[in-house]
């Protein structure tokens, strides 16, 4: 386990260790989970587009868009 500081400009230094079992480099993206207050998890996704998709799903009651496009006309 390593500790690390939030900068003033809210940025966190991923330890080597941390960056080496991920095996991520500088400019790779990775997706921050929040999981409850205390664990952060962060993930390289295999496939970004594929590891955000269905992430709003069920975030509107059924029937929202078509009621919507109603209102278009």
């Amino acid at each position: 386990m390593a500790q690390v500081k939030l900068s003033s400009k809210n940025q966190i230094v991923i330890p080597k260790e941390a960056r080496e079992a991920l095996g991520v480099k500088a400019g790779d993206q990775l997706l921050v989970v929040v999981r409850g207050e205390r664990v952060i998890v962060l993930e390289k996704p295999k496939s970004f587009h594929k590891a955000i998709r269905g992430i709003g799903k069920g975030l509107y009651p059924d029937g929202y868009l078509a009621k919507e496009r109603k209102g278009w006309d």
